[in-house]
């Protein structure tokens, strides 16, 4: 199935983005000004763009979790666990739609003008 996949890919992304965050934020002990220039790099649209994929992959993996827990923990698990899939979609769809404007708000301001 897919979902345990994409649950692997998106546990591996999110730790490569804390290591670059711890990576970036002890930059500023090293060089206050390659510390501002990079925060400076993350005002870009593309990044915004890079944000609203990390977004994406904390709430999938999130919530795949916790489906994960309760086909594991739940005697019922097992039988209903294609439903609590479609549910976990249903969930995740809602929330990264509503996640667009917080997230690419600013990016399409930029592009685009206010």
């Amino acid at each position: 199935m897919w979902s345990w996949v994409a649950h692997r890919v998106t546990g591996v992304l999110i730790f490569f983005f804390l290591f670059v965050h711890v990576l970036d934020t002890a930059l500023v002990r090293v060089s206050p000004e390659a510390y501002d220039d990079v925060v400076a790099t993350y005002k870009t649209p593309l990044v915004a763009l890079l944000e609203y994929g990390l977004v994406a992959a904390i709430l999938f993996h999130a919530l795949n979790g916790l489906r994960v827990i309760a086909v594991d923990f739940w005697s019922k698990g097992p039988r209903y666990q294609k439903q609590m899939l479609w549910t976990v979609m249903g969930i995740w769809i809602v929330l990264m739609v509503g996640a667009l404007y917080p997230v690419l708000g600013h990016a399409v301001r930029e592009v685009f003008g206010s």
